[in-house]
Parts: structure tokens; sequence; C-alpha cells
């Protein structure tokens, strides 16, 4: 067997991706479904949202994902060194990015609320899911240095495959933090 035989990449197991992504937005539907307005307008567990408001936070990662997905498409063609320097610029704005993060998802479930995120989600995760399975192999392997303290499942490296798979780990962290039932 030759080096580059060695060395090449293991596919990317993009159905498994999918069925990630589709579960969510089952899982969401499910949820919103099941949920009384007192309960939407209850607190969460371990954040300072309501439960409709992290649903809407749980559905702004899969939107992120969108702009990630570009973002990662241009830098991963740069010098190394210009994807670190980026990384290191978002992880010194940490402190703005989260507050933003937080009076964002307040307001987007005002806007995007139990009544309208389930479409925007399942319109997000059908755009990924479209996307993921017309993306070129090798691209899925191309990636970008991550800002590490924006988000736990933020690794210093990612991959495009890992940023089309990181919405699936997000929503189950915060899913965890529902109080719904």
């Amino acid at each position: 067997m030759s080096d580059s035989a060695e060395n090449a990449p293991v596919a990317v197991d993009r159905e498994a991706i999918v069925a990630d992504l589709t579960a969510c937005a089952v899982d969401l539907r499910h949820l919103l479904d099941g949920a009384t307005s007192e309960r939407l307008r209850a607190p969460s567990d371990g954040t300072d949202w309501t439960n409709e408001e992290l649903l809407f936070h749980m559905v702004f990662g899969f939107l992120v994902v969108r702009r990630l997905l570009r973002l990662v498409r241009v830098v991963s063609t740069l010098p190394p060194w210009m994807g670190r320097a980026f990384a290191g610029l978002l992880d010194a704005c940490r402190h703005p990015f989260h507050r933003v993060n937080y009076v964002g998802a307040r307001g987007g479930a005002r806007v995007f609320n139990r009544h309208r995120m389930g479409r925007l989600c399942d319109r997000t995760i059908t755009a990924l899911v479209r996307n993921l399975r017309a993306e070129p192999e090798e691209r899925l392997h191309r990636g970008m240095p991550f800002p590490t303290t924006w988000d736990p499942y933020f690794e210093p490296y990612m991959a495009l495959a890992d940023v089309y798979a990181y919405p699936v780990l997000h929503y189950a962290h915060h899913r965890a933090q529902l109080t719904l039932s």
C-alpha cells in the first residue's frame, strides 16, 4: 500500500450526521407540541433563560452553523497563521459574544416563538442536510482553528465535517437544561 493510501482520511459518515440532525428536528417538534405556555415561560435549569428562550438558542445553534460553514470554507484556504490569528481574535472577544448570545436568545424567542421556531429549525436543518450531501469529500476534511472559549464543543481545530456535527452536540447539551416536564 502506498503512503498516500495509508494517510488518506476516512470518509465522513454523512448519513450518520444527517440522522442526528434530523433527530434533533423531530425532537424539537415533539418538545414544542407537548409544551404548555406555562412550562415555556418557566426558567430552565442552569441558565438565565426561560425554556422558550433556551429552545430558541438551541435552534440558533443550527442557524449559526450555516454561517460557520461559509467561514470555514474560506479560512481553510488561507495560510494557517491567519486562521490561528482569527481564532485568537475571536477568543479575545468572548465576553461581548456571550452577552450578545444571551440577549439574542431572549429577543429571538419573542420573534421566533413556539409557533415559528419549529418551521425555522426544519428549514435550517433541511438546508444543512442538502449542503452536507453535496459537499465534496475533500472539503469536509479541511478546517480551521476555532475560538474554544466561545462554546464547550468547539475544538481547537475543526474540520468542516466537525462543524456539520457540532449543532447536535450543542442541542443535546442544552436539551438537558430544559424543564418542560
